[in-house]
């Protein structure tokens, strides 16, 4: 984990039970030996009995054993275990996970539940029963028969499928054939999970799981696309994945992944000029409001700035005010902070190396 908050800033987030932290530090108790993930419900010890840890490793190696309240073992940025297995079971098997086959794994159907409900916006069940849904889209959309569609997917008859698939995606199966849909997933980051979603024509959607309202906003989404959301897998995800982990790992400058980002003419000129701001460096609302040709209208360029739909792809962190502090960011100050500190030390790094061959 390299991106590691100071001291006072981990201080306030865990003292407050911040959930945005999850997954970027540790805090350890050393009157009770305990490790805890910043949003642990517990009560809060006395500052001078908080120690920090950057991952879980050096944590357990400091002789801190896990909370049994937070579970801090499952806020790595990835899916715990537990919810891994129910991914990859409803990736590779149609058929529905009834309450007693998820006690069978060892897992509560209640836990299951809440968990969904949380990152995705839906119960488990839902979620399962959408992934059935947009994999039955995409052979549909790629030509296949109805009949092998509705057999190879679990409904025992033609009428509760096409009604599942209508009030699912707002088209009776027949029509369907060339139409599209908002695939989501979620991606690990060293900053923490993120959503992300795309359409046949590019990526909509890259926001932090943990931001205001992001219920709200994947809501908004599907309105803005008139398309339904359903978890699953696409190639605009694959390659939008890999250019991240390129991205953190300081190898990749500019997204070459499709992005498609529909608003009103001054936002999309706002999202657009964004794009065009260097890798490791910054420019103010001032500026930015010049350069969309409307010098002065630095509130309404911020606004357009917060109503980006795609983080880090479409770099509204590169934007500060003119005094050079941060301003606001919907993904927390302390993530603009930071992916603005790795750009330039990454840009730095790469023009030092640059001088030195020349």
């Amino acid at each position: 984990m390299n991106e590691f908050p100071n001291q006072l800033e981990m201080e306030r987030a865990f003292l407050r039970g911040d959930p945005g932290y999850d997954g970027v530090f540790w805090a350890a108790v050393r009157t009770t030996g305990i490790f805890c993930r910043p949003s642990c419900s517990a009560r809060k010890p006395r500052r001078e009995n908080i120690e920090f840890f950057p991952t879980v490793k050096e944590a357990m190696f400091a002789g801190y054993r896990p909370c049994k309240r937070c579970r801090p073992l499952e806020t790595n940025g990835r899916p715990p275990q537990w919810v891994a297995t129910l991914l990859a079971k409803v990736d590779t098997d149609d058929a529905r996970l009834t309450a007693r086959e998820l006690r069978a794994m060892r897992i509560e159907p209640a836990r299951a539940r809440r968990w969904f409900q949380r990152h995705y916006g839906m119960s488990f069940a839902a979620f399962c029963r959408a992934r059935r849904l947009q994999r039955a889209f995409t052979q549909l959309r790629n030509g296949a028969e109805l009949d092998d569609v509705v057999l190879g997917h679990g409904y025992e008859s033609f009428s509760g499928f096409r009604a599942a698939f209508g009030k699912f995606f707002g088209a009776p199966p027949g029509r369907s054939r060339g139409a599209d849909c908002i695939v989501t997933t979620m991606l690990e980051s060293p900053l923490g999970p993120l959503i992300a979603g795309a359409t046949r024509d590019g990526v909509c959607l890259l926001e932090f799981t943990d931001r205001r309202r992001i219920e709200t906003q994947l809501a908004s989404l599907a309105r803005r696309f008139c398309l339904p959301l359903v978890p699953g897998k696409h190639a605009h995800l694959e390659r939008l994945a890999s250019e991240l982990e390129r991205y953190f790992a300081g190898e990749l400058r500019d997204f070459t992944v499709p992005v498609v980002a529909p608003g009103t003419p001054f936002q999309e000129r706002v999202w657009a000029e964004l794009r065009r701001i260097r890798y490791g460096e910054t420019i103010s609302y001032a500026e930015l409001a010049r350069r969309v040709g409307r010098p002065g209208a630095q509130r309404a360029v911020g606004h357009a700035n917060g109503l980006n739909r795609i983080c880090i792809v479409v770099p509204c962190h590169r934007v500060v005010n003119s005094g050079g502090e941060l301003g606001g960011y919907g993904g927390g100050l302390w993530r603009k902070r930071l992916l603005l500190e790795r750009e330039r030390n990454h840009a730095g790094a790469k023009a030092c190396r640059e001088k030195a061959v020349a």
